[in-house]
């Protein structure tokens, strides 16, 4: 879309006038900005339950307990905290390297209490960790 300019001369103005995009993308930026945190505030996380889940034939697993109140139980021994649990877990891993681990946490532990025992046991050189649950 050339324009003529003002004037007797026949020159063509071949310049195009930017304001309105750059001012269209300045909007379209401060939408971005102020809907972006209400997206991630608002999502709603529902964890799937699980289904018929083929159960482990490993008959040598160790159970690694955690009680309401955060308790910590390795194959019925009460541990009294994730220091004493990464030690113990230490010492089994050297006897057995390929042992299964199975955490029995309680629904009302909170999310932070099973990482840091899923942490633990890593930190210990366990490979084989199972998260215990419910069918239904």
């Amino acid at each position: 879309m050339a324009m003529k300019t003002g004037g007797d001369s026949d020159e063509v103005m071949s310049e195009i006038n930017v304001t309105p995009l750059v001012d269209v993308m300045l909007v379209l930026v401060i939408v971005f900005l102020v809907t972006a945190p209400l997206l991630t505030q608002s999502m709603n996380v529902n964890l799937p339950k699980t289904g018929a889940v083929a159960a482990s034939d490993d008959s040598q697993s160790t159970p690694i307990g955690i009680d309401a109140q955060g308790r910590i139980v390795l194959d019925k021994t009460e541990i009294a905290g994730l220091a004493e649990l990464e030690a113990k877990l230490r010492e089994r891993v050297q006897q057995n390297p390929e042992g299964l681990y199975i955490v029995h946490a309680d629904q009302a532990v909170s999310y932070a209490v099973v990482a840091k025992v899923l942490a633990a046991a890593h930190k210990a050189g366990v490979n084989r960790l199972s998260l215990a649950t419910v069918q239904e």
